[in-house]
């Protein structure tokens, strides 16, 4: 029964892409998706589709791309859902939408809500130095994640996890949690708990002055900041005046440091200063060039920056 009911799938990055495919692949009704439009991307900026519309376009599903859903939402309504499932679309869904459907609107959330609302969760769990995390299945209301609570399920953070390796987690695990959560909630098996607002905590989305890297603190804090933007949006540092895009790190605890001190190959890295011990850079990509490892760097103009202090402050 409960895959025979319409149900229209809001959501835009791959986090969402690869919940989309398995609810089709699990013979899902979707009767529609709706993603946010269509962005230039890349120098050449050209006009690419989101991955959630990508993917439905690949199994032959109507696509809707509403700049403003929350003027644009008539032909969403049109396609009469019985369920709405958002996940990660990127705006807030108007009152209009979210009394239509009969079971009503849930959100796959990438958090342990009340903690983590907001558009950033599974970065800043990471750039936070946390221990877990998990997903959130929820009632939608028209505020930000303070929907009542039907499911959560927590999964630990590893010490490399970085914000890539991590959404490709969640994504599983939220999609696992739905196939499990949905034939029992059609049914009307749940229990909805209202969120403790006093325990809210929020994410902001990352800005570009945080993609900037300074190693003037706790080398701890420095590799969690960089792993929790790794590889989306990206961590940089500035040294003599180039940008240096780190694609691959580790740490390492030591006492004789000068933070923000590039110093030379080392095995498969060479290392940057920070406090209380340095980063190891695996791979880099400078700027203009492709990325390429350690050693490879070194070879070349790498060899320049050793015993170069890195930049500090944004600019």
């Amino acid at each position: 029964m409960e895959k025979d009911i319409r149900i229209v799938f809001m959501g835009t990055p791959e986090f969402a892409s690869n919940v989309l495919k398995g609810l089709v692949e699990n013979n899902y009704n979707i009767v529609g998706v709706v993603s946010q439009p269509d962005k230039e991307v890349g120098r050449k900026r050209i006009l690419t589709p989101s991955p959630v519309k990508e993917m439905a376009l690949s199994h032959g599903l109507k696509v809707l791309t509403p700049y403003k859903i929350r003027k644009e939402y008539e032909e969403v309504l049109s396609l009469e859902p019985d369920l709405i499932i958002t996940c990660a679309y990127g705006q807030i869904i108007p009152k209009e939408l979210l009394d239509y459907p009969k079971y009503k609107c849930i959100n796959t959330h990438g958090s342990l809500l009340p903690k983590g609302r907001g558009g950033a969760p599974i970065q800043r769990s990471i750039m936070n130095g946390e221990d877990k995390t998990g997903i959130t299945i929820m009632f939608m209301n028209e505020k930000m994640d303070e929907g009542d609570i039907l499911y959560q399920e927590e999964m630990p953070i590893d010490i490399h996890d970085t914000n890539a390796t991590l959404f490709n987690k969640l994504s599983d695990l939220a999609l696992q949690m739905l196939l499990k959560f949905l034939p029992e909630y059609i049914k009307g098996n749940y229990k909805a708990i209202k969120q403790d607002n006093a325990e809210a905590t929020y994410t902001y989305n990352i800005t570009k002055e945080e993609e900037f890297i300074s190693f003037n603190d706790d080398v701890k804090k420095v590799y969690d900041h960089i792993r929790g933007l790794l590889d989306n949006p990206g961590a940089y540092f500035v040294a003599n005046d180039k940008k240096y895009k780190l694609i691959s790190v580790d740490f390492e605890y030591c006492n004789d440091t000068d933070a923000g001190l590039i110093r030379g190959l080392e095995n498969n890295y060479f290392r940057i200063d920070a406090v209380n011990g340095f980063i190891k850079v695996l791979k880099i990509k400078p700027e203009g060039k492709n990325e390429m490892d350690a050693r490879s760097f070194f070879n070349g103009a790498g060899r320049n920056l050793v015993n170069v202090k890195t930049r500090e402050t944004y600019e």
